[in-house]
């Protein structure tokens, strides 16, 4: 599999976020919240980070390419399954990336129950 997270890939559409958020499952691998659902179609990933947290665009916009830079390297724990999953940044302060990596990596493992 390659090590791309093209368009398809990103969680999209009012409808299907309102619904991750209603129906999925979440738990917390920190620095993130972690939601999840699964799909029939392919897998769909949401990161997010809140203004309410990071005031600056600059430093939502870094949070947010940090956990998709994470996700892409990271992808292939996902399976044969298909999930839709969301992750929203929790902490206060902006972590390195060695932490983001590990929080995405655990939130992987555990949402496919390797």
């Amino acid at each position: 599999m390659p090590n791309t997270f093209p368009k398809h890939s990103r969680l999209c559409g009012q409808e299907r976020i309102t619904q991750l958020y209603k129906e999925g499952k979440r738990f917390t691998a920190w620095p993130m919240r972690v939601s999840y659902m699964p799909t029939q179609e392919e897998t769909q990933v949401l990161v997010w980070a809140p203004k309410s947290l990071f005031k600056r665009a600059v430093k939502r916009n870094h949070l947010r390419r940090l956990m998709r830079e994470a996700y892409r390297l990271h992808q292939d724990l996902s399976g044969e399954k298909h999930y839709l999953i969301a992750f929203n940044y929790m902490d206060k302060e902006e972590q390195p990336f060695a932490v983001i990596e590990k929080a995405i990596c655990k939130a992987l493992t555990k949402i496919h129950g390797k």
